[in-house]
């Protein structure tokens, strides 16, 4: 499954309504670290068809940034039947990331 484009239009049916555990990247397009993560989780969308996973520009985004307390980016979140059960803040290699689910 492609990666989905988050906003504050779609968060509600795409994240608190999945059906699917959902793995959130809080990120911007100015943050080293982020374009590092981008790749990982691009490749856990695709090989993973068992999540959801989403992208949410926190410059774009902000009032959801704020809604999470995202404070740093990139941020990884694993949101399960409306409930955050996984947060982790910086660069992650892929196990790791793979790990929060």
């Amino acid at each position: 499954m492609s990666v989905l484009t988050i906003t504050k239009n779609n968060f509600q049916e795409e994240v608190m309504q999945s059906d699917k555990p959902v793995l959130l990247d809080f990120w911007a397009s100015w943050c080293g670290p982020c374009r590092m993560v981008s790749p990982i989780v691009d490749e856990i969308a695709e090989q993973t068809p068992s999540i959801k996973v989403g992208k949410i520009n926190v410059d774009e985004q902000q009032e959801l940034a704020a809604r999470f307390n995202v404070m740093s980016i990139p941020t990884l979140m694993v949101i399960k039947q409306g409930k955050i059960v996984k947060k982790e803040v910086g660069a992650r290699p892929k196990q790791q990331i793979l790990a929060m689910l």
